[in-house]
């Protein structure tokens, strides 16, 4: 078994440093997707708003098999990364085994520095830790999607009778369920984002740290200057375009 005091005591102060800067990195980036605004709005939130105008539209359709299969395509997309990452998870947990060949191998890498066998298990288990935390991440989503179907099979239509305020409820719940879903989905994808960075740490902290900025400055753009983000900014908020979530659930998003 692993003596995690003395792997922790074989670490380098640069390689300790490198794993908080990987670690605030992750944290920071989320932060900010999720709680800048104004014109520094993320593509994340600016979804959220037409998830939240999607629910709104299901009040006046009676056919509402359209929105069964966006929903659908959703769910079976969080399936399909939940599974992923147990196939990753699972190959992560087969490098332990192969430890010695593979400490030689990056060795001869540039930049490449030398690291016992606990190290490098330590290493191995920070790697699945990633892979477990976004599995959870995609299977609550997966399970949130659920929810959301039957959600949006509970939001009565117009001329059932029902009041205006009740429909505007099941509107929110709705939205508020699919909004929580794609957050999931979000921080799990970013997980899988995160540990193509992290592999950067076997061969040196030098090239964690390097990898880790290159992961955050991809994402940065693609939820802050991508083309997408642009058109949709560009396209303005039409009548029926605007957020239905409470203040407090937005703020979360």
């Amino acid at each position: 078994m692993t003596d995690l005091t003395a792997g922790s005591a074989a670490f380098s102060p640069l390689d300790l440093g490198a794993l908080a800067y990987f670690i605030l990195a992750w944290v920071a980036y989320g932060l900010s997707v999720g709680r800048l605004r104004g014109r520094m709005i993320s593509l994340s939130q600016i979804m959220n708003v037409h998830r939240s105008n999607w629910a709104r539209q299901i009040i006046g359709r009676e056919n509402r098999v359209v929105d069964t299969q966006i929903n659908a395509s959703l769910q079976n997309g969080t399936a399909f990364f939940a599974s992923t990452s147990l196939i990753a998870l699972g190959s992560v947990l087969t490098l332990s085994r192969s430890g010695d060949d593979v400490l030689n191998l990056f060795a001869t890498l540039p930049f490449g520095t030398m690291a016992n066998r606990t190290t490098w298990e330590l290493k191995v288990a920070g790697l699945a830790v990633v892979f477990v935390y976004a599995f959870f991440k995609f299977a609550w989503a997966y399970r949130l999607f659920n929810y959301a179907a039957i959600l949006l099979g509970a939001v009565p239509p117009k001329g059932s009778g029902v009041s205006d305020i009740e429909m505007m409820r099941a509107v929110r719940r709705l939205a508020a369920m699919n909004v929580s879903a794609g957050r999931h989905f979000a921080r799990g994808q970013r997980a899988f984002f995160f540990a193509l960075a992290y592999l950067g740490w076997f061969i040196s902290p030098y090239v964690l740290i390097a990898s880790t900025s290159a992961v955050v400055v991809i994402m940065w753009r693609r939820q802050f200057a991508s083309e997408i983000r642009k058109a949709l900014l560009e396209a303005g908020e039409g009548p029926h375009e605007g957020p239905l979530l409470a203040p407090a659930e937005e703020a979360r998003t």
